[in-house]
């Protein structure tokens, strides 16, 4: 099982154009290549996923355990011909002073060794004691390559290869020069998401081009066929999703698109469909029996939510008739009365009795910590039981303001920001709508909760779908 962990001295050092770069030239040659993104983060992974031609599995020690993690990456990389897994912030950065949830714990949890990315700039012979100093601060941790980026030359990068010839012995696996080609579009969550760049693939193409012709593939594979595999008690193949027995909308394109591929499988192992709706361009709900509606960039394609008056006025009419809804964030922010940015107004949905507005800094930026109250409308799992505490995480630059006084909230926030006076999750009819993601993990199995509610829901009034085609 071949796999190698990418890191950097700090975060902003490049490493996520080198991963994928490096997946989507592997990728080029035929191989197949299993991407991994540590951490929470839904951007990363869809441009990891697009570059790899497959899902990207997001390992994160915050919501799950050490095992539950190891159980995600065989099964994912199972069968593939390298796994190529990226980390967050610095290679030893992390909550935890003793590094416990650092991208060098992941490293050895899953016995990967570690390729360091390195921002060249501004720097000559001072790459080898930096190098030394990664080596020595944890010698439990293979450093086993470096990729030096943002070099600025070649004469630059002659330097800084003598540098390190000479004073480790840390092969240097490639020298990335500074490329505007090779810029990803920002935005205030981060990179712009491939879900709405129209020419990303482009982009990927370019950046794996330059990454082939600049970093020696065939070592990093080398490297990565070194790596101790993991190894699992449980078989690794999974049963086959059940047939299923109910239909439920995921709201799909270029505005909501922060959708995790595990969560996404056990809402069909649960026993749903899943009907993909476009909320730019469906003029009409499809026949459904509950909603799950994710994040996104609601606010950066308001004019086109406001303009598709026909699915704004059908969820409106479904959530009012019991239509069991789940609404993360961007789908909070949809479902509101209207959003505002700068000198904008938009109207949404107008189900639940709030208005959005944007603001310049983040607002919740982290993980979030939920206590559940009496409100909430999912039954309890019955397998699982209550959780005692819902591990996730947020990250807006949006408030809500002109509140209705009797909203209901499903969570008090123990650590975050939530909605308003550390209460998160407005409970609306069967709506649950949360500026927190959430994730389906053994201390969390919301999907079969969720799930669950829809069934109930189904039960007590079978929900029709009035839309002007029926």
């Amino acid at each position: 099982m071949a796999h190698l962990l990418i890191s950097a001295a700090h975060k902003s050092s490049g490493k996520t154009t080198i991963t994928l770069g490096i997946c989507a030239a592997l990728a080029r040659r035929g191989l197949t290549v299993q991407a991994f993104k540590k951490g929470p983060d839904y951007i990363d992974p869809m441009w990891l996923a697009k570059a790899s031609g497959r899902p990207c599995h997001n390992l994160d020690f915050f919501t799950q355990g050490k095992e539950e993690i190891l159980d995600t990456f065989v099964r994912q990389a199972y069968g593939t011909d390298i796994s190529v897994i990226e980390g967050n912030k610095g290679l030893h950065d992390g909550m935890d002073l003793e590094g416990g949830n650092s991208s060098a714990a992941l490293a050895k949890l899953l016995g990967a060794p570690v390729v360091l990315v390195v921002d060249t700039q501004g720097m000559t012979r001072g790459v080898a004691p930096l190098l030394l100093g990664f080596q020595a601060f944890d010698p439990d941790v293979r450093v086993a390559g470096v990729i030096l980026n943002k070099v600025g030359g070649f004469r630059h990068e002659g330097k800084l290869r003598a540098a390190v010839e000479r004073y480790t012995d840390i092969p240097v696996l490639g020298a990335v020069h500074r490329d505007p080609r090779l810029v990803i579009v920002e935005r205030h969550l981060g990179l712009m998401p491939s879900n709405e760049a129209a020419e990303a693939q482009a982009v990927i193409d370019r950046i794996a081009e330059r990454i082939g012709e600049q970093v020696d593939l065939e070592r990093v594979l080398a490297l990565a066929a070194e790596a101790k595999t993991p190894t699992l008690e449980r078989p690794i193949h999974a049963a086959a999703p059940p047939p299923p027995d109910l239909r439920l909308g995921i709201v799909r394109d270029a505005a909501f698109g922060f959708y995790y591929p595990d969560d996404l499988a056990a809402l069909r192992a649960a026993g749903a469909e899943l009907v993909e709706i476009d909320a730019l361009h469906d003029q009409r709900l499809p026949d459904i029996d509950g909603l799950f509606i994710g994040g996104g960039f609601p606010e950066v394609h308001m004019e086109a939510l406001q303009a598709n008056r026909g699915l704004r006025a059908d969820i409106l009419q479904a959530i009012d008739a019991g239509l069991p809804v789940y609404a993360e964030c961007g789908g909070l922010m949809y479902l509101a009365r209207s959003i505002r940015w700068k000198d904008r107004t938009c109207e949404m949905v107008g189900a639940i009795p709030v208005d959005v507005v944007m603001h310049e800094g983040s607002i919740g930026r982290g993980y979030i910590c939920l206590r559940e109250t009496d409100t909430g409308p999912w039954p309890v799992d019955q397998a699982a039981g209550r959780p005692t505490g819902i591990c996730g995480h947020e990250f807006h630059y949006s408030s809500l303001e002109n509140l209705d006084s009797g909203l209901h909230f499903a969570y008090e926030v123990l650590r975050g920001t939530g909605i308003i006076n550390q209460r998160d999750g407005i409970v609306h009819k069967n709506v649950l709508a949360t500026y927190a993601h959430q994730r389906d993990v053994a201390s969390n199995r919301w999907v079969r909760r969720f799930i669950g509610h829809i069934r109930q829901c189904r039960q007590r009034r079978p929900i029709q779908v009035k839309t002007a085609q029926n």
